[in-house]
């Protein structure tokens, strides 16, 4: 995995307030990561740094499309993405990122990297379950569309008249109980 040092946030330089970083991910992005189930990618990244006394607020929004392959018919399709992310930074005597929402940063460190936390933002912000809109509206053609329509089951028109002659003599055991 890279370094991604275009994602370090020099904190030490800022003054207190406001500051805002923003970041354009391409599918380079994700490759970096060894991560191949988006086709390409256009996510434009917002990130919002509260540099307070003793601590920081990171707020991260980000918003576009990643391009991924249908679950159903293995068509690829741009699937509009929106997420966000709060992250709380300390400062405390030894690096410590197991929770979600804090990251502490050992004192006298002077920046952090927000690239893992933008992966890890932008891939649970993708469906679990990645369906064309062409599938919903009926719009999309495809050979798997075909091929799972000649294989859906038919409809019994009527169960009284294909019933298995086998099987009627337990059914009667059930309506003969009194």
């Amino acid at each position: 995995m890279m370094r991604h040092k275009e994602f370090e946030i020099p904190f030490s330089g800022l003054k207190q307030g406001k500051h805002h970083f923003e970041y354009q991910i391409d599918q380079t992005f994700f490759d970096s990561f060894q991560f191949d189930e988006f086709n390409d990618s256009d996510i434009r990244v917002d990130a919002f740094l509260n540099k307070i006394n003793t601590m920081m607020d990171l707020e991260m929004k980000a918003e576009d499309w990643v391009n991924l392959a249908c679950d159903l018919t293995g068509e690829p399709f741009n699937q509009p993405i929106s997420s966000e992310l709060e992250l709380v930074i300390k400062f405390g005597e030894v690096f410590n990122d197991e929770d979600d929402e804090i990251l502490v940063l050992p004192f006298g460190e002077h920046q952090f990297n927000i690239a893992q936390y933008i992966y890890e933002m932008l891939v649970l912000a993708v469906p679990p379950k990645r369906i064309h809109p062409g599938v919903a509206d009926g719009t999309l053609k495809s050979k798997a569309l075909k091929k799972l329509a000649e294989l859906q089951p038919k409809e019994v028109k009527d169960s009284k008249e294909e019933t298995d002659p086998r099987w009627d003599a337990l059914k009667s055991l059930l309506t003969d109980k009194k």
